[in-house]
Formats: C-alpha cells, structure tokens, sequence
C-alpha cells in the first residue's frame, strides 16, 4: 500500500545518499565560497526543529583574518593539550589533521546565546535539550554543504572561556562549535578517523536495546 505523504524514489535516495556521504572535513583547497551558497547553508540551519521553538542558534561569522588566527591558536592549544591527554597515544594522535581553521573558505562559531534559563519548555527536566537543538541546526547546515558539493568541519578543541573573551561573547552564553565551511578537492570515501586507523566505526546493532538497557560488557 502506497504511502500518500512519501517522497518520490529518486527524492529519498537522494536524501539518503546525502546523509551516507556527508563527512566532517579537515583538508580545504581556499577557494572563495559564494555568498548565495552560504546563504542557502546558514537558511538550512534555522529550518531545524528545536524544543520549544526556543531557536536556541547563534553564529559569528568571522571575516577578519586576526581574529582567524587568534582562533587557529585557540584551537592549536587545546590540540597540544589534548595529545598530551591521550598519554601513550599522543604522537599517533598529533600526526592527525584534526582542523582546516586558515584554509577553509567560512568559518562560523555556532554558540548558544545567554538567557536561556527563561526557556522552560521541553528542558524543565533536560537542560541540555538547548544544545540538542544546536546540534540539529548543525547537522542540517551539513547536510546542505554536502549538497552544494562544499566541505564542513565541526572544530570542537578549544577552550570556550578563550572563545567567549576573542569574541567578546555575553558571560551565559557558550560557544559549541568552530564550523570549517569551505570547498575541497575531494570528499573522504569514509569518515576521516577510520581512514587514518584512529577508530572504528560501531555497528547500528551493537547500539540497539529492546525493552531494557543491555549490558555491553
């Protein structure tokens, strides 16, 4: 029986494929991004679903190239603070790309705004559900890039206290992400991290419980 309310074939594969295929870039060639495809990018992020229709989305774009580097060195602390962490896996881990800050074409600070507090509805119980809907406008603004045959890296090393005061930020806010947007040669055939051995990818059936939580010892 036919489904009135489901799209065409070639409409869901095309859907699917985009999803298959999207990927968190780290390696971008410089090349200008044209402002109508930014646009069609940042509308894709505020058509996400947030809780409470709080829109809880704010991004900085960043245009002046000191404040880019004052960034990359943000980020590049946070990376020598991060391998040092890593103990015994540290060089394996400095040897990885891990941002594409000065060479992509946009880069974005995605941030939760101050003020939050008065939205009660939907995160009386589950605060966090403010950063669920950011993470929602993020994954859709990927998906839109993935589309346009652009590149996008979710940047999460950094300190947000150094973020807020570059960006002079208001004290409640928070900075989540640094977004790398930009064009690239190529995309990665699979996630960046598998490809350079760091990690394996799970399987949907090792995440899937029936009923009751399963131990995963």
């Amino acid at each position: 029986m036919s489904n009135p309310h489901s799209y065409s074939e070639s409409e869901k594969n095309a859907v699917y494929k985009v999803i298959a295929e999207r990927r968190d870039m780290r390696h971008f060639n410089g090349k200008p991004l044209s402002a109508d495809v930014l646009q069609k990018i940042l509308v894709a992020a505020h058509m996400a679903p947030s809780v409470g229709l709080m829109q809880p989305w704010r991004f900085i774009r960043i245009t002046d190239n000191l404040i880019r580097k004052s960034i990359f060195e943000i980020v590049d602390k946070e990376r020598a603070l991060t391998g040092e962490a890593l103990g015994h896996r540290k060089q394996e881990f400095l040897k990885l790309k891990v941002e594409g800050v000065m060479q992509c074409s946009e880069l974005l600070i995605a941030a939760l705004p101050d003020g939050r507090e008065k939205h009660v509805f939907g995160r009386r119980t589950i605060p966090e559900m403010d950063l669920a809907s950011l993470s929602c406008a993020i994954q859709n603004m990927w998906l839109a890039a993935r589309v346009e045959g652009i590149g996008m890296g979710w940047v999460s090393l950094f300190e947000p206290e150094d973020i807020k005061k570059l960006l002079s930020m208001p004290s409640a806010s928070q900075p989540i992400a640094v977004l790398c947007i930009g064009h690239v040669n190529e995309f990665y055939e699979k996630p960046m991290l598998v490809m350079e051995n760091w990690a394996e990818e799970m399987t949907l059936e090792s995440m899937m419980y029936e009923n009751q939580w399963q131990s995963e010892d």
